[in-house]
């Protein structure tokens, strides 16, 4: 330990790109027909603003500043409908005017029903019967008004036309964008026609018209055609393409430290590709994440020439070093403390530098890696060096670690090859000297995520393999292999119809797997660092940290050649009121075992429950397991979710 805080002052030395916004606006007016009611601005607008609030936000809804309102206001309709006349409707402005005459009170009532009719066609009902009275009853404020709403058959989607105008119409390259928008069309025919669908349906197929090809596509003609006899609406929509834009080069403002070249080998959008939003904002993140930068903005040109339009990058630098003071506590680990110091251009090198120290209860970490800038296709150098003590079973282990290699991260995948040098001492409290394993092995390491969304994800899966070989050093020399895996998946519940909420209500199975071998010959010893433990908040709840694997014959645990872990989870969201909250609860069963022959796995299995809370530096995990083999409670606490 004392030479690992020696080392230290060594060690440290060295969204979405903005859519252009565009008027949804109906134009095409429909032929006048004597038994047939063209609707196109009144499902087109917007959500009708709402009445001012009173003073009292706790107040009723028919109380004024005063507390005497000029009238009292009751609606008799279903829960829909009763909710949005009491929300929008226009005669509810005038309730705080005390000299309000009778007179004035029946020009509002006219007025409220044509109102009303106006509010429900927006739901599409569109031969509604309202039927509206009050009470003349003196004083003022004994008057009373009540509006009853019978709302009949509602409007439905009897056809609905998607027409395409522009290069897209003809684009045999376009043929896939024009299925998606033609299969993914929210309001199809059979579907009631109400004004939020009818929006959200057009706004839908603009972006996905504009977030491939076309930057700057519309829609030029749309009609709801709404017939009240027989309770049916014809849709037709066209939108206009617009010309197709291909990718030309980057355009960078905000540059003081680095040049161009790194925002272009960072951002990865070679020139020639089709405009593609999801590549835009995918590049943007990863500027953004670089550590060169603050923040990152990138946008196409859309007056420059489609065949090769600028990207105008705007980014702003972030530091050149800058220190991070980090305070943590698991019930794994206890209480946390790190200092990180970044540099982002070491002198005479040009990589990135990162030194860290981190403390905790078991483990006792200093450590240095630099980084190369990326190269064309994404793959940057890196070097780094590890000294660790670490409470490893029953013995404290002190590690030495040297890596060399290549890394390619992305979005999904994951992927780097080094060669890495392993030097592991280990010793008890009542040993004289430490027994030292060391070896050098070459590995490959890939990742590869289909997660619906990061850090909370509900459904997808994920998969890690290491893979390395090589040769043990010192007097018994030995080659040996390591394998070890990794798989997690979400598997939502539920009936997935239209109803999303429901099917988050109804919950999802959570479910892991970590497999591992070290191979090498029998009286080898490798460092402790390439053999396998388990136990802990990320593997087998219910039992110690890394407390699950070979008992020695005087009770002591020492770790293993081989291992193998399995979790499954039943995780299902807590509602209030009947909305989600940001708490979900879970039930679940662990299960793992580690020995030094896989014939020998024996497994230990941990049961229990507990809440996930959804932080802003993701899921916070409470578990109590019950570790079945040990007989003991155990609380887990952990934040973060990384695969």
């Amino acid at each position: 330990m004392k030479a690992i805080w020696s080392a230290a002052a060594c060690l440290l030395l060295p969204l979405l790109a903005a859519a252009q916004a565009v008027p949804l606006v109906d134009d095409t007016p429909s032929p006048p027909n004597p038994e047939t009611q063209a609707v196109d601005n009144t499902v087109e607008t917007t959500e009708p603003d709402a009445p001012e609030p009173p003073t009292d936000p706790d107040a009723e809804p028919n109380s004024t500043a005063s507390g005497t309102p000029a009238f009292l206001l009751t609606v008799s309709a279903t829960d829909e409908i009763k909710t949005l006349l009491e929300r929008h409707l226009e005669i509810q402005r005038y309730r705080a005017l005390t000299d309000l005459s009778d007179d004035e009170l029946d020009r509002l009532l006219d007025m409220a029903r044509l109102d009303a009719q106006k509010l429900l066609a927006t739901l599409g009902y569109f031969s509604p019967v309202i039927e509206i009275t009050r009470d003349r009853a003196d004083p003022t404020p004994g008057r009373a008004v009540h509006i009853s709403v019978v709302a009949g058959e509602p409007v439905q989607v009897s056809q609905v036309q998607l027409r395409f105008s522009g290069p897209i119409a003809t684009d045999p390259q376009a043929a896939a964008q024009r299925a998606l928008i033609e299969d993914t069309w929210l309001l199809p025919a059979g579907n009631r026609m109400t004004q939020s669908a009818w929006s959200a349906a057009k706004q839908q197929a603009l972006r996905q018209l504009t977030s491939q090809r076309y930057p700057t596509g519309t829609l030029v003609d749309t009609l709801a055609d709404v017939d009240p006899i027989t309770h049916t609406a014809h849709l037709s929509v066209t939108l206009d393409s617009g010309p197709a834009y291909k990718l030309g080069p980057l355009v960078t403002t905000g540059l003081q430290r680095y040049d161009a070249d790194l925002v272009r080998r960072l951002a990865r959008l070679p020139a020639g590709d089709d405009y593609d939003l999801t590549e835009l904002v995918a590049a943007q993140q990863r500027l953004s994440s670089s550590g060169y930068f603050n923040s990152a903005f990138m946008q196409v040109d859309t007056n420059s020439n489609p065949e090769a339009a600028q990207v105008m990058v705007t980014v702003r630098e972030a530091r050149l070093q800058k220190v991070t003071l980090g305070v943590g506590a698991s019930t794994d680990s206890g209480a946390r403390l790190s200092v990180e110091h970044h540099h982002n251009l070491v002198p005479g090198l040009g990589w990135q530098a990162l030194s860290k120290i981190a403390v905790d209860r078991e483990t006792q970490t200093i450590g240095v890696e630099l980084t190369a800038p990326p190269d064309d296709r994404g793959w940057r150098w890196n070097t780094s060096a590890l000294l660790q003590n670490e409470r490893s079973g029953s013995f404290d282990i002190g590690s030495h670690r040297l890596q060399f290699g290549a890394t390619r991260l992305s979005e999904r995948i994951d992927r780097s090859y080094y060669v890495q040098y392993d030097r592991a001492d280990t010793a008890t409290s009542d040993a004289l000297t430490a027994q030292v394993a060391e070896s050098v092995s070459v590995n490959y390491a890939f990742t590869l995520r289909e997660f619906d969304a990061l850090p909370f994800p509900s459904s997808g899966w994920a998969v890690g393999v290491e893979l390395g070989g090589g040769t043990t050093l010192g007097h018994d020399r030995a080659p040996f292999g390591r394998v070890l895996t990794r798989w997690q998946a979400f598997w939502p519940l539920g009936a997935h119809g239209d109803d999303a909420a429901s099917d988050r209500r109804a919950g999802r199975l959570a479910l892991r797997a970590q497999a591992g071998a070290a191979v090498v010959r029998d009286g080898v010893s490798l460092p402790a660092t390439q053999l396998f433990l388990a136990g802990g908040a990320n593997s087998v709840r219910g039992y110690r940290l890394r407390s699950i694997g070979i008992e020695l014959p005087d009770g002591q645990i020492t770790a293993g050649r081989y291992l193998a872990t399995g979790s499954l989870e039943w995780q299902r969201p807590i509602t209030s009121n009947g909305r989600l909250t940001d708490w979900e609860g879970v039930v679940f069963v662990d299960a793992g075992s580690v020995a030094n022959q896989a014939a020998d796995l024996n497994t230990q299995v941990g049961v229990g429950a507990g809440a996930r809370w959804k932080t802003p530096v993701g899921p916070l995990q409470i578990d109590l397991a019950y570790g079945v083999q040990v007989k003991k409670l155990r609380l887990h606490l952990n934040v973060g979710f990384v695969f």
